[in-house]
């Protein structure tokens, strides 16, 4: 019996460069940022004034922030998404903003910001059938949710799944990063040794996985494989990774050998890459805990989109399937004079993709570690 394959078929989002995946792609390659001014919420007394967000959302609307973004993405996509799609829904905060609206301003209730009903939305927008599940695992939510879409349907338990992630930069959101002295004042800078932390951002997105047998008799597109997938906890700090990366080598090893993928045939990584002194270096730790001395092009984004949270790996799954398209490694937005820890794995300017396997990894509190392996089906 041949195994089931999990594929990607379709997909969309939005982020601070726009709607869709070129303005992204275009962006990124232009190495210009999207961080900007914050005029969303006040600011004053934050160590940070700066964010990427999307103009087009109002915090006055009767939406949440995400289900503005959701609204907008599905509204062009409706007919993409098959009704027996089974939907897992990942974000780390989801309505943020509807608490935020309880607590400050007495409008509503703080059980509308529930994620559950967040979940039922979402399922209402979408008009599938079944209820769906939620995944919330801080900053490795869409990860974890796209590594737990590909499990299902290789063990033939689903063909047709729709991972769908969404967060948004909120008051709530932004002191809290700020209190945890974790955002740069100025732009992010992963891997730059003049790095001071993180820049956030806000993002919406979905992606359509069949089996490779479902794809093929419905004539969709099969755009590439997850082929390999590992999680793994530090349990090391509520916020800090562990030093030495020991977690997310567990990670990507395991997804190495889920995906039957050497390590001479990974083209590129795409990297959590926040821009934090303490997550840089412990990514480039274990990434040479595993190749040694034997240096992988790396990039980040997260200089250029923002840290979008609970989103984050599905954008970045998003972009990896744009460098599979065009054979391009970005270069990481907002690099400039390179750590000494990263010198041969990073670079300011973009390259050519040599080998059409892609590697990526996410990294959340609580040490979670989510990595995915991208096969090119050509």
């Amino acid at each position: 019996m041949s195994k089931i394959k999990a594929v990607i078929t379709d997909y969309d989002l939005i982020t601070a460069y726009g709607i869709g995946s070129q303005p992204l792609w275009d962006g990124i390659l232009s190495r210009k940022t999207r961080v900007d001014r914050l005029e969303r919420i006040p600011t004053q007394s934050c160590l940070c004034h700066n964010a990427a967000i999307i103009p087009e959302l109002n915090p006055s609307n009767q939406d949440s922030l995400v289900m503005q973004m959701l609204k907008i993405i599905f509204t062009k996509n409706l007919n993409t998404i098959p009704q027996d799609a089974f939907l897992i829904l990942a974000t780390t905060v989801g309505e943020i903003d509807l608490l935020e609206k309880a607590v400050i301003k007495q409008l509503g209730s703080s059980k509308d910001s529930k994620l559950t009903n967040f979940l039922k939305k979402v399922i209402h927008l979408i008009k599938t059938k079944e209820k769906g599940i939620i995944v919330s695992c801080a900053c490795a939510s869409s990860s974890t949710a796209l590594a737990e879409a590909a499990r299902i349907i290789e063990s033939g338990q689903k063909d047709c799944i729709l991972v769908v992630a969404a967060d948004a930069v909120s008051e709530f959101v932004f002191s809290g990063f700020s209190s945890l002295m974790a955002l740069d004042k100025d732009t992010a800078k992963p891997f730059d040794k003049n790095r001071s932390g993180l820049s956030l951002g806000e993002a919406a997105g979905f992606i359509l996985l069949m089996s490779q047998a479902r794809a093929k008799k419905e004539r969709r597109n099969t755009l590439a494989q997850i082929a390999g997938w590992g999680l793994s906890c530090d349990a090391n700090h509520m916020t800090g990774p562990s030093r030495n990366g020991e977690g997310l080598s567990q990670a990507i090893t395991s997804a190495l050998k889920k995906a039957n993928v050497l390590l001479n045939q990974i083209g590129c990584i795409s990297s959590h890459g926040t821009g934090t002194l303490y997550n840089d270096s412990m990514e480039l730790s274990a990434f040479k805990n595993i190749f040694k001395n034997k240096p992988i092009p790396v990039y980040s984004i997260k200089g250029g989109t923002g840290h979008t949270l609970g989103a984050a790996g599905l954008i970045e799954t998003i972009v990896a399937l744009k460098v599979q398209q065009t054979k391009i490694i970005p270069s990481t937005v907002g690099l400039k004079d390179i750590d000494e820890q990263a010198l041969g794995w990073v670079s300011p300017l973009a390259k050519k993709l040599k080998k059409q396997i892609v590697m990526l990894n996410n990294c959340g509190f609580g040490g979670v570690n989510a990595v995915l392996i991208l096969k090119n089906l050509d």
